[in-house]
């Protein structure tokens, strides 16, 4: 575009600048211009760059056909916002080809006075150097890895121990059944081991417990009441051909304070802690050793 008036502007569509164009500032200020004053800006600049009035020029008519376009691209809102977007783009771009100018100057010029130390130390001194700055990063990369998987592994153990934890240390153990089971003859996840103990009761919570053994797994089941919890016990505790072995956490011991209330303690709470009241975990071993040999029949 030839003169003054064209700006020194490219006509392609792609590097033209409307604002430019019409003679306003550019970028995040142009952006903030109304309506109003690019009109005027526009009746300005027809008056100084009319065809009519630049008889000699003969880029006078391409000049006024681009101010013309620029006014429409920037008086419609949509076509303005979408080029002041394409302005902060080619913004953005600039910066970074700034950046990255910047950048290589100075790698290069590090470079130049590594070059320059260099020449001005002993090759042996210099091979020990690059020996040692070796051995360093190895070294720091060894540690890094290892804090990583440290970091992965507790934070995998870590979520299942906290929330039993918490169960432990805010809930009643009265409520609580502990559940144990055969993977090999079948598995649990929480949705099914909700299913089988809702059928006594409201339940609380389910907490697959963290897996000890490839053969076993186990759960810990919070019922909303010690009622409930009971049920489940006498109902699930009491059949060999149960898959889950159920027993309470905190065992139960009936109340012998008369003898009517003694024949009606065996028979309410003989499924949950064994003929004789044995020992917890010396009943947990023989509903195993049921368990066993009724698979085995």
């Amino acid at each position: 575009m030839a003169g003054g008036d064209g700006r020194g502007l490219s006509t392609s569509e792609d590097h033209v600048d409307h604002y430019v164009v019409l003679g306003l500032p550019s970028g995040e200020e142009g952006s903030k211009l109304s309506l109003k004053e690019i009109e005027k800006a526009y009746r300005n600049q027809s008056r100084h760059r009319h065809p009519d009035k630049r008889p000699d020029d003969p880029n006078a008519t391409a000049d006024f056909q681009l101010l013309t376009s620029s006014f429409e691209v920037l008086r419609d809102e949509t076509t303005r916002s979408s080029f002041d977007a394409k302005l902060r783009s080619r913004r953005e771009k600039v910066l970074r080809n700034s950046f990255q100018d910047t950048k290589r100057r100075k790698m290069a010029t590090d470079l130049q006075d590594r070059e320059r130390a260099a020449a001005s130390v002993d090759p042996s001194e210099e091979v020990q150097w690059k020996e040692r700055m070796k051995a360093q990063e190895l070294k720091n990369e060894i540690a890094d890895f290892k804090a990583r998987r440290a970091k992965k592994a507790s934070e995998q153990i870590s979520g299942k121990q906290k929330k039993e934890e918490k169960l432990g240390a805010s809930l009643d153990k009265g409520r609580m059944l502990k559940v144990s089971w055969d993977r090999s003859a079948g598995d649990y996840d929480v949705a099914k081991l909700r299913e089988n103990f809702e059928r006594f009761g409201s339940v609380e919570d389910v907490v697959i417990r963290s897996k000890t053994s490839k053969n076993r797994a186990s759960a810990i089941i919070v019922m909303t009441s010690r009622e409930a919890m009971i049920r489940a016990a006498q109902s699930m505790g009491g059949h060999i051909a149960n898959p889950l072995l159920v027993l309470p956490l905190e065992p139960i011991v009936p109340n012998f304070s008369s003898n009517s209330s003694v024949n009606q303690g065996e028979s309410e709470f003989s499924n949950v802690v064994g003929a004789g009241f044995e020992a917890y975990e010396a009943f947990v071993m023989k509903k195993l050793q049921e368990v066993n040999v009724c698979s085995l029949h």
